[in-house]
């Protein structure tokens, strides 16, 4: 959420930063609503000094003997306006909240300058795509003929976009989520297991709600959502909280399962893991002091990067234009791997700074003294990694001719085998 002083101060500014997003928001209609609740407060502050000075009367009139009637009417009239004022200042808070809660984060001004994924800027790439010397497969057919993925019994069970792990193809998912809490751990992150049920404060802190409520499985009458990632509850550890400051930067690693309607995906990925309502990812999330922020989005990525690396997966690190990043973020890497299948690179991980935006919604802050005044963190996460597109990508890039997959090396210990067969 951004900060309506700051929009109120600069409106113009934030108005062109947004709509580097290609996206329009009518800041005039939020100001006015703030305006007209500025205005409410200070005319109640001065009936409220009224009643204050008009109530120091009473008692010297009664000790004078004077009637104080017209003084009572007069006063309870100044109350009744008084009350009035406060129920229409909550309505007029309730109001500004939601529009402030619908305004996308303002793009980092060191972003590209694009509508959509086409002007996204490549940085890097790891590893060579491997050339083939047979006919390859994509993964859902290696997967099925192999008999360790079962899509057509995930649908029975549970209908279209789930599938079911079996024998090598569940310990390869087992595998990959040990391998990189074990790795993300070792190097410094704090590992933790969350809830997979959410209440709607906690999809507000991170932005989920209201924007993207379609999007969410919920149970009925949406006290508690599925989350769509374990950046939900993780962030939302500190919510309402004062960190000290010589506790940052906080850095968590969290495994969960993650659910996701996908109401705006329909056509794209359906067959495969790569775009399921069901599917398990470990997440990376940091608290930060906000002159460190970017420093440590390069290191967040950078983690998500060394497990693509230690797996020798070719990918290419991508920095998203202002028209692509996420609702809340104000910069976003994507780690994308190579699928042969798709003779393309593929999202396997996407790592964001969200500056203040989720601290303000979420109300998360820190302090270097108890004397000091408290300001909001700067809060990041990034996939470390998605563990379905990461299977995917090593049963279609370690793919044999005779239909078997080798390990990663780094897998092997986890996996008790070389090779999937």
């Amino acid at each position: 959420m951004l900060d309506i002083k700051r929009i109120r101060e600069n409106p113009n500014e934030i108005e062109n930063a947004i709509k580097r997003r290609h996206t329009d928001v009518n800041i005039s209609d939020l100001l006015a609503l703030d305006d007209k609740r500025r205005v409410l407060i200070y005319e109640v502050e001065q009936k409220k000094a009224f009643m204050n000075q008009e109530n120091k009367k009473i008692g010297v009139y009664k000790k004078e003997g004077k009637n104080t009637d017209e003084l009572f009417a007069e006063l309870k009239q100044v109350s009744t306006q008084i009350k009035d004022a406060d129920a229409q200042l909550t309505e007029l808070d309730a109001a500004i909240k939601s529009a402030l809660l619908n305004i996308p984060n303002i793009p980092n001004s060191g972003i590209p300058d694009g509508a959509d994924d086409s002007a996204n800027q490549e940085v890097s790439r790891f590893g060579e795509p491997r050339t083939f010397s047979f006919e390859l497969k994509a993964h859902w057919d290696i997967g099925t003929n192999l008999d360790i993925l079962d899509f057509e019994r995930g649908s029975k069970i549970s209908g279209a976009r789930f599938t079911v792990y079996k024998g090598l193809g569940a310990r390869l998912e087992r595998a990959l989520i040990n391998f990189f809490l074990d790795t993300h751990s070792e190097n410094g992150y704090t590992e933790a297991l969350p809830p997979y049920l959410v209440n709607r404060a906690s999809m507000t802190g991170t932005g989920q709600l209201p924007k993207f409520e379609e999007d969410a499985f919920k149970t009925e009458g949406g006290s508690l959502f599925l989350i769509p990632t374990a950046e939900v509850p993780i962030t939302n550890l500190h919510r309402d909280e004062v960190l000290s400051e010589a506790d940052l930067p906080i850095s968590y690693c969290a495994y969960s399962a993650c659910f996701r309607e996908e109401a705006g995906a329909a056509g794209r990925d359906t067959r495969g893991l790569i775009r399921q309502h069901q599917f398990n990812k470990v997440e990376l999330v940091k608290f930060s002091k906000p002159e460190d922020s970017y420093e440590e989005l390069e290191k967040l990525t950078a983690e998500a990067e060394l497990i693509l690396q230690k797996l020798n997966l070719p990918y290419r690190k991508v920095c998203l234009c202002a028209g692509d990043i996420g609702f809340s973020s104000a910069k976003t890497y994507d780690l994308e791997v190579w699928m042969p299948s798709y003779n393309r690179y593929v999202e396997i991980s996407s790592c964001s700074n969200f500056e203040d935006y989720q601290a303000r919604r979420a109300n998360i802050r820190y302090k270097k003294d108890i004397k000091d005044k408290p300001n909001f963190v700067h809060t990041l996460n990034g996939s470390g990694l998605a563990v379905g597109r990461t299977t995917a990508a090593i049963l279609e890039n370690y793919q044999n001719e005779d239909g078997t997959v080798t390990v990663p090396e780094a897998l092997i210990p986890y996996m008790g085998t070389d090779i999937i067969k």
